[in-house]
């Protein structure tokens, strides 16, 4: 056994002045829990007080906040650590009238999960307090969903009739992901995830990174149908922060003209979604029919002209410039290329006279109505710089889900069921919005993406 030199007692200097314990600190002081904890006081009534609503509460955030697994893995923490009881609310000084069991904490459990409305309260109030602290949140949105893996046996239809015995699963089912993809010498790959269990979909703001709406369900639901529901859920909750939203970003899963139409009409979002390649024949359609046939577009948006004189040659194709998204008429504006670049085209004055309108000395001017197709023209065009800098900002979701699985305990879990999945989702989210809350008052603004950080103290 290595042997290492007696410190004295009391050596302060080699003591942390943050303690792990500030970090929980801090979110139990951001909760707005109040409402939840006097209504299951007042639920409890006269009756048997061995462990008060309270101390049992704040244990529960501890579970989160200190990444533990289980009921288990929370009593045993409990029963070693008294200064984690006494932050609590438990008395420190006795270590059995005063310790909740295991089984204690699954029944406080329990009952929050019959109460976790009161949760999503606690979660939307979050909310409106970081919009009073941050005045841009919500102005950028992303949207995405990530699989849920459930800690029950998946079940067989025929055993969905019988009783419940704690270990499977009757409300989760199968869901399946595609991934596709090239290699670098151009070859394709794909790869197919399975998993038993939920999803859930989740709307962050894109530049603070925190979550603004969600929704579980069952890990066979798709993405298309859960985008407007999630939008729909903030301009419910949260009518500023709906008001304030000017784009949303998105993988091609949510690429559907429901979405398209309901974002840019019903909500007055702009969406930043790539589309799926649905075109049997990627050769550019003729834009306006055979009237004004030197024009084609492509799925990804793009827009084309091609010289009247040489027609034919596929080489004389070029790409419209960009000149802008006009909003009080809903049409993507064009400019000749020839024009706004300045080089040489030989049939440019045969294209003009084509032109239904008056030339400028702008060269001819191409409008596109987005009714022509809402799937591929949208207010922000995908082959401008300003589209790929948004869809870039939808990265921030998936960071989001990172944190969910890696410090919010998902990865790890043995959740059952689908209440008991919102409740636990619901609470995670909560405790994220919360530390972040924590964070700003406390002046540590730049670590309001940080669970795990410690909590810096005044000198």
């Amino acid at each position: 056994m290595a042997t290492i030199p007696q410190l004295p007692l009391f050596n302060w200097q080699q003591i942390d002045p943050a303690s792990d314990l500030d970090r929980l600190r801090l979110v139990l002081e951001a909760l707005p829990d109040e409402p939840l904890v006097r209504f299951l006081e007042d639920r409890r009534g006269r009756g048997r007080d061995d462990y008060p609503v309270r101390p049992m509460w704040n244990a529960v955030i501890a579970g989160v906040v200190f990444q533990h697994p289980s009921c288990a893995a929370l009593a045993r923490e409990l029963w070693r650590n008294p200064g984690l009881r006494q932050l609590c609310g438990f008395d420190p000084s006795s270590r059995n009238g005063y310790q909740p069991s295991q089984d204690a904490m699954e029944r406080f459990l329990a009952l929050v999960v019959e109460h976790r409305d009161l949760l999503t309260g606690i979660f939307h109030q979050l909310i409106d307090e970081l919009s009073r602290e941050l005045p841009d949140l919500g102005r950028r949105l992303a949207v995405d969903s990530k699989a849920v893996q459930s800690a029950g046996k998946p079940v067989r239809d025929e055993e969905k009739q019988q009783d419940p015995d704690g270990r499977r699963d009757l409300d989760a089912d199968w869901g399946t992901k595609t991934y596709k993809g090239k290699k670098k010498d151009g070859t394709a790959w794909e790869k197919v995830v399975r998993w038993f269990g939920y999803k859930l979909h989740l709307l962050v703001d894109s530049n603070y990174e925190l979550p603004l709406a969600f929704e579980v369900t069952k890990a066979s639901a798709g993405d298309p149908d859960h985008l407007l529901p999630l939008v729909e859920d903030l301009q419910e909750h949260h009518a500023d922060l709906h008001r304030r939203a000017e784009e949303l970003s998105g993988d091609k899963g949510y690429d559907s003209l429901n979405n398209y139409r309901g974002l840019h009409d019903d909500h007055d979002i702009k969406p930043v979604i790539d589309t799926r390649q649905l075109w049997n024949d990627p050769a550019p359609r003729t834009l306006f029919g055979e009237r004004y046939d030197v024009f084609s577009y492509d799925e990804s948006g793009r827009v084309y002209c091609t010289c009247p004189s040489v027609r034919r040659d596929e080489d004389e194709r070029r790409e419209l410039a960009f000149a802008g998204f006009e909003k009080d008429r809903q049409t993507l504006k064009y400019r000749c290329p020839a024009a706004f670049y300045g080089f040489e085209c030989p049939g440019r004055a045969e294209c003009e006279a084509l032109s239904p309108g008056r030339v400028g000395p702008y060269g001819r001017v191409v409008r596109v109505p987005l009714e022509l197709d809402r799937r591929i023209f949208t207010a922000v065009p995908r082959h401008t710089l300003k589209w790929k800098k948004a869809y870039a900002r939808r990265t921030a979701v998936e960071r989001v889900n990172a944190r969910i699985d890696r410090v919010l305990g998902f990865e790890l879990h043995f959740i059952r069921g689908q209440a008991k999945m919102e409740m636990r989702v619901t609470l995670g989210l909560a405790v994220l919005l919360a530390m972040a809350l924590g964070r700003i008052r406390a002046n540590q603004a730049e670590l309001m993406r940080s669970l795990t950080r410690p909590i810096a103290r005044a000198a």
